[in-house]
């Protein structure tokens, strides 16, 4: 399977509490257009490698990795989107992002990225965003069965949640682990996608284990399912939005976390988003499947046109 081999940089940014890490792949010249990718909640800048790829040189592509997470993972709490709105602000502040000239950003999420960026873009960083692209994430999210916070999230995330509170004796266990998951595994030997689950270790043998601090899992992972404020920023962006969702969910089974009567419901058109189905994707491979590397490149690209 090809995969774009273009390295990223690694740069920090000053936010409350400390130094958010983010990856950056530079640009062929100055005065490029900005895009800012935000990962998932268990997730990492590296999991965006294959769409920067596609857009590096061409874009000032920058990837944070969020509070609580990869290189990011020792900022301090309070957790939240909010929070990581406020750190997205300050990365697009370090950028120069400025809607009133042609410094404007995209901002591309994923996930719970997704509501990230929308939050971002309604509020804090709405003087800096020029286009926003929601990859199967960013708005109301189907309710899974649990009494409480915690078992919600794990019937949403399943294998992804579980390991959190597992060590790995080495980096094979940690591949076999992810070899087994219905929708990473056939992934894993593409070396992108690779870099991005080993950017997720840290320790030392026999007790590797994730970055991911549980309790910034937790308190987003609430967020995204219960916080209101959230689902209201969709109704107040400040510029037209693309939301690109996958037919089968974060086990590889459909339905996944949309789908056309869901979408439907929503009621988006009054709030400038277009949905657009990505064929043959999950959760997990809309960020890395050929198909959807090119619809997400497509549509930034559009963003990044509009005036």
């Amino acid at each position: 399977m090809s995969d774009p081999v273009v390295d990223p940089v690694q740069i920090t940014v000053p936010v409350d509490g400390g130094e958010l890490a983010a990856l950056r792949w530079p640009p062929a010249a100055p005065g490029a257009p900005i895009a800012v990718l935000v990962h998932g909640i268990t997730a990492n800048a590296m999991a965006w490698a294959r769409v920067a790829g596609a857009l590096a040189g061409e874009f000032e592509v920058v990837a944070p990795d969020l509070r609580g997470r990869a290189g990011s993972a020792g900022l301090p709490g309070p957790y939240g989107i909010e929070a990581h709105a406020a750190d997205l602000t300050a990365l697009l502040d370090s950028l120069g992002a400025d809607r009133s000239g042609a410094d404007a950003a995209v901002l591309v999420g994923h996930s719970m990225g997704a509501f990230v960026a929308a939050l971002a873009a309604a509020g804090t960083a709405r003087d800096r965003v020029r286009g926003l692209v929601l990859v199967d994430g960013g708005l109301a999210l189907p309710q899974p069965p649990g009494a409480d916070v915690d078992a919600m999230l794990s019937a949403l995330l399943g294998p992804a949640l579980d390991r959190l509170s597992m060590t790995f004796p080495d980096l094979a266990a940690v591949r076999a682990f992810w070899a087994q998951h219905p929708a990473v595994g056939p992934w894993i030997d593409v070396p992108s996608v690779a870099a991005y689950l080993a950017r997720d270790v840290t320790g030392e043998p026999p007790a590797l284990r994730s970055t991911c601090v549980q309790e910034a899992v937790r308190v987003d992972g609430g967020d995204v399912l219960l916080n209101e404020r959230l689902l209201e920023a969709t109704t107040d962006l400040p510029v037209p939005a693309t939301l690109l969702w996958a037919p089968r969910g974060l086990t590889d089974r459909p339905p996944g976390l949309y789908d056309e009567v869901r979408l439907a419901g929503l009621g988006l058109e009054p709030s400038g988003i277009t949905a657009r189905e990505v064929p043959d994707t999950n959760h997990y491979s809309i960020l890395w499947a050929p198909q959807a590397v090119e619809a997400i490149a497509a549509a930034v690209r559009d963003a990044a046109a509009r005036t």
